[in-house]
């Protein structure tokens, strides 16, 4: 007689079971505290920095007071905090643009990064087009917004003789924005994600395997 049950246990000498335990992880700090991050930058966004309260980001994460100021101790230090992330991340974009030389590589590459970080960071990136965030002015938007355009190979601040790269460069980017804010409130990132992607190509000229070339507005072509 089979006496092990469809898992393969089997009971001790009196008849008894043995009890699964089954271990559930706690998300490490690290990621709480992005959470939380995350969800300050958000309300930023939309109220200015000025308005919006602790509680307010204690109540968005679903914690108290007290224990959203275990993590961060101040208002100001979860803005630093912000502006912090912020840097580090537009590093992210800038290493990952850096290993391949200009062209459809490299802005592929580009592209994949930023559509990953704007998926996971939906509140900084409401917090870079908002511009109620200017009190006091978040220092993360010139240079996430500077790090974006140099990792497409633009000069911040620079008028190229031809503006057809820079016009094409913001457009994706802000296509970006705005559809991953949209994916994220939808919550279909997972199926936004290749679209999202393919529109950013697009809009930098490169188009998708098998799409018609877009048609040339050169008169003389």
């Amino acid at each position: 007689m089979d006496l092990t049950d469809q898992s393969g246990r089997f009971p001790d000498q009196i008849g008894r079971w043995p009890i699964t335990v089954i271990a559930v992880s706690r998300p490490p700090r690290q990621h709480a505290d992005d959470d939380i991050l995350d969800r300050a930058a958000a309300l930023f966004a939309r109220r200015g920095f000025a308005k919006t309260s602790v509680q307010e980001i204690a109540d968005a994460v679903g914690l108290s007071k007290a224990g959203l100021l275990h993590h961060f101790p101040s208002k100001d230090a979860l803005h630093t905090a912000v502006t912090v992330q912020a840097d580090g991340l537009a590093e992210q974009v800038l290493a990952v643009a850096d290993r391949a030389a200009e062209g459809p590589e490299r802005d592929r590459a580009t592209v994949d990064v930023l559509v990953d970080i704007a998926f996971a960071h939906p509140g900084l990136v409401a917090l870079l087009l908002s511009p109620a965030a200017e009190e006091p002015a978040p220092e993360c938007t010139s240079t996430a917004g500077d790090a974006a355009l140099r990792a497409f190979g633009i000069a911040p601040g620079e008028v190229p003789a031809d503006p057809t790269r820079v016009v094409r460069v913001l457009g994706a980017l802000g296509a970006l924005a705005v559809l991953s804010i949209s994916a994220t409130e939808l919550g279909t990132t997972t199926t936004w994600r290749p679209l999202v992607v393919a529109t950013c190509l697009d809009a930098l000229g490169h188009g998708r395997p098998g799409a018609p070339a877009t048609p040339s507005t050169d008169p003389e072509a």
